[in-house]
């Protein structure tokens, strides 16, 4: 038998010999941008000892599992830092998530002094490069080392409930538990923790790339009902440089925050009356709301989808028939009851029919589908509206226009033939990648999402394996035939089917999940959808779901933080701002704004009180991508001057070739800031 190892790095493979005891250190323990290794399909430790045989690849630190692996790191050290200060605190969970990590504890209210002296104990632990060693340990003995840590004695004997969701499936599984073990030079044990790891070899592999950020209430578990907590977020990366250039990306997106744009700029409001997630628009972001529903509109029409309308509650009995109750229950609203008796104290003395607000518009469109009879000439049939959907999102995960209650989709569903679903599907995709392109969003990568094959959510997926193959072999074939780049996401489809998202690149990098397409084998069967095919026979159609901006309360959050509210002209709700250099030019740049009205422009004439230099600096802060100034030399003229975004400035443009340049660029739907040289 072979007494050697193959090391595979990208496309090489090395056979590299073994000695005595070899682990992954001993292959990679030099380079400090390996953090673990893959062994197999288990990504483990680089103390793991190796066996002939063995196929083992490095995963290096700045790929997405190494910087996971580096942030659960940090974590542990923020917990061994907080308990060495807080000796009463009891750990809660401590996962990595996305640029940082977190982790909860049931102490006393955190302060920021606080979280200065759990830093400077940090830099301590990491200066003392304590190894992390993994153990693997029966329930039994987990219950005895951790005796007094009550959350972790929960994970344990739940622990083949742990979750992603909730960041516990980092600590326990439904397998063997494991501690880590923080080890010092001596070999003393100095802290410990329940985990599934792995880690990097020691603590100084976090450098000084790392930080701690802010700190939060949180329930235990994400749940109301449980005990309340404190949780400590953090940051962590390869280099102090990354670590800096990451909160220069902080900083821009803070100046691009849509909700703080959204008050500055007069778009868009929540009033506490009306309740969190449900968001009022301002005549300004009326227009941008309107700008976009008109486009995808008109284009749906084009690309052959019929506008339906359909109403914004149901009889309860319509998403049980769809599959949604209870598959889906967490995210609808409670019943409504019609004819429901009620004491004087409101309470319910006898109920009525229960009916829910419409957490989705397929169930209903699938109603205008079978009310005739359809033939196969029909097929592919397309329906499309604007619904506003109802979610009931936490009050904890409500964000903005980004994460709503109350969601106006530009819902479609396809109903064909089996045999024209995977060109329906490459309909829908260019289409959708089309209108991302038409608003700017160009840097696009799709996600398939399938269903969960190992078993820990398997339950919640319907379907046969034969449909479920079917239809998720279309869906991959027809995303890596598109040239763009694809990523896995196993466990991330609907109950009813696999789908394709979107993720566009705004212009800071930042990646958002925009549109979906989504196969559905489920309803077709719940609502008994028939055609009558060209023999005659009746057949089961194919429905394909289709979002194209998928909600546009966050397709909006989405590009004001992409222009940073300096919507390209098309877009912009005040596409002019007019400017008299004082008020006796108000009559003659008046007349340019006439024209420039009748031409469909939307102006916004400035004729108050306020001094010229206060009307540009206002004008400049509403980001109006074109301003037009006039004073008594462009009134001689004829002409106006132009200021634009950049700081750029056009003198002496004659009055009607301004309107046209104006007229021009706005048609033209340039995504682009007009400027001096245009």
């Amino acid at each position: 038998m072979s007494q050697s190892v193959t090391v595979r790095r990208n496309d090489n493979a090395e056979q590299v010999e073994l000695t005595g005891t070899t682990t992954g250190l001993d292959l990679f323990g030099q380079d400090r941008s390996v953090v673990a290794m893959r062994l197999g399909n288990e990504v483990v430790d680089l103390q793991r000892e190796l066996s002939p045989g063995d196929e083992v690849e490095p995963v290096l630190i700045d790929s997405p599992e190494g910087l996971s692996i580096l942030r659960h790191s940090a974590g542990h050290v923020t917990a061994q830092a907080l308990q060495s200060l807080h000796v009463d605190a009891k750990l809660g969970i401590g996962p990595p998530i996305t640029d940082g990590f977190y982790y909860d504890f049931q102490t006393s209210p955190l302060t920021p002094e606080d979280l200065k002296a759990i830093e400077k104990k940090m830099g301590e632990i990491v200066k003392a490069r304590q190894r992390f060693v993994r153990r693997a340990v029966s329930d039994d003995e987990a219950r005895q080392e951790l005796s007094n840590e009550p959350f972790k004695l929960e994970l344990i004997e739940q622990k083949s409930s742990a979750s992603d969701d909730d960041g516990s499936s980092v600590e326990v599984g439904s397998g063997e538990l494991t501690i880590y073990d923080n080890v010092l030079r001596d070999g003393t044990v100095a802290w410990k923790d329940l985990c599934r790891g792995p880690h990097v070899p020691h603590t100084g592999y976090l450098g000084n790339g790392w930080a701690l950020t802010r700190t939060s209430a949180a329930y235990w578990r994400g749940d109301q009902r449980n005990a309340g907590l404190q949780r400590v977020y953090g940051t962590a990366w390869p280099s102090k440089d990354e670590l800096q250039a990451y909160r220069t990306r902080l900083e821009e997106a803070a100046k691009r925050d849509h909700r703080r744009l959204g008050t500055e700029l007069d778009l868009f409001s929540f009033h506490e009356i009306i309740g969190s997630g449900l968001p009022l628009f301002h005549p300004r972001g009326g227009v941008i709301k309107r700008a976009m529903e008109d486009y995808v509109r008109a284009r749906h029409i084009e690309e052959g989808f019929d506008y339906v309308g359909t109403p914004h509650i149901a009889k309860e009995e319509l998403f049980y028939t769809s599959g949604h109750l209870p598959y889906y229950a967490d995210g609808m609203f409670p019943p409504l009851l019609e004819d429901a008796e009620r004491d004087d104290q409101g309470n319910l003395v006898k109920g009525g029919n229960a009916y829910r607000l419409k957490a989705m518009n397929c169930p209903m469109h699938n109603l205008i589908f079978s009310s005739r009879g359809r033939s196969y000439r029909e097929l592919p049939l397309r329906f499309f509206e604007f619904g506003t959907v109802y979610r009931d999102e936490k009050s904890g995960v409500v964000q903005g226009l980004t994460r709503v209650r109350s969601i106006t989709q530009d819902d479609s569903h396809s109903y064909c033939t089996k045999e024209q679903a995977p060109e329906e599907v490459r309909h829908l995709l260019r289409f959708v990648l089309s209108l991302l392109t038409d608003f700017g969003l160009t840097d696009v990568a799709l996600e398939v999402s399938t269903r969960d094959e190992d078993g820990k959510k398997k339950d919640k997926f319907i379907g046969s394996d034969e449909q479920w193959a079917e239809a998720t072999e279309i869906l991959d074939a027809i995303a890596h035939e598109s040239g763009l780049p694809v990523v896995a996401d196993p466990g991330g489809a609907a109950y009813y089917g696999p789908k394709i998202s979107i993720q566009a690149k705004d212009a800071i990098g930042r990646i958002w999940q925009m549109s979906t397409i989504q196969y559905d084998f489920n309803q077709p069967e719940r609502f008994d959808l028939q055609y009558t095919a060209s023999d005659g026979s009746h057949q089961r159609p194919v429905m394909i779901h289709s979002a194209k901006f998928g909600s546009i309360e966050r397709f909006m959050g989405v590009l004001i933080e992409h222009y940073a509210g300096a919507f390209p002209a098309w877009l912009s709700p005040v596409q002019v701002t007019a400017i008299p250099v004082a008020a006796e030019f108000d009559e003659y740049l008046g007349g340019v704004v006439d024209q420039l009205r009748a031409q469909g422009v939307r102006v916004d004439f400035d004729t108050s009180d306020d001094r010229f230099g206060k009307k540009i600096r206002n004008a400049t802060k509403d980001k109006a991508p074109f301003i037009l100034i006039a004073g008594g030399d462009d009134r001689d003229a004829g002409s106006v001057s132009f200021r634009f975004r950049d700081g750029s400035q056009r003198n002496s443009v004659p009055a009607d070739e301004a309107v046209r340049i104006i007229v021009d660029f706005i048609e033209s739907r340039s995504n682009e800031s007009p400027t001096a040289g245009e």
